[in-house]
């Protein structure tokens, strides 16, 4: 392994402000933000928010890092730590991968790297997920991770004219380095 972000598949790597493309690209696919329906988003925006990105100081261990292809060099998503609870130790991840790509190891490996850090080098305890309940794919994903349920929230989010279930997963630390090893492989 070349460094603590590069996998076999993947390299995680800051956002630069070209990229804003393929994040537009990613938010017209179906199902990335979890069916809900969004308002449309202009071009410009897009700009902006991946310019912003590319400058943001991450103090306090919320970030969002791009995911690249090793092979083909082209970004394939996005992974990131969105809520922390540095106090308590614990943080909650989301990945994101565009329709394109999906299916090939990306989000497995990313997860993996994002984990080994945050758990390894910040001293984190425990990482969450919050999934959809309706979102097998995601759910088949983490559980092959080893992550485990750890609680729903019934008709917690309303998207698509009705509510739906958020489906609570959870790993702690010790749990990841016996199924993974905290040093890098």
């Amino acid at each position: 392994m070349a460094s603590s972000w590069t996998g076999k598949r993947v390299r995680l790597r800051a956002i630069e402000p070209d990229d804003w493309t393929a994040f537009m690209r990613f938010a017209d696919d179906d199902g990335q933000r979890g069916n809900r329906l969004d308002l449309p988003r202009s071009a410009e925006s897009y700009r902006a928010w991946a310019k912003e990105q590319a400058v943001a100081k991450y103090d306090d261990d919320r970030f969002r890092l791009a995911v690249e292809s090793t092979a083909t060099g082209a970004l394939v998503g996005t992974v990131g730590s969105h809520r922390t609870g540095p106090r308590s130790g614990w943080f909650e991840f989301d990945i994101a991968i565009g329709s394109d790509h999906r299916r090939k190891g990306y989000a497995a490996e990313a997860v993996m790297l994002l984990l080994r850090f945050m758990f390894a080098e910040r001293r984190y305890h425990k990482c969450l997920a919050a999934i959809f309940a309706h979102n097998e794919a995601s759910l088949a994903l983490t559980r092959r991770l080893g992550f485990t349920e750890e609680g729903r929230l019934r008709e917690h989010v309303f998207f698509a004219g009705r509510h739906h279930d958020l489906v609570m997963m959870g790993m702690l630390a010790n749990e990841f380095d016996q199924r993974h090893t905290m040093r890098e492989p």
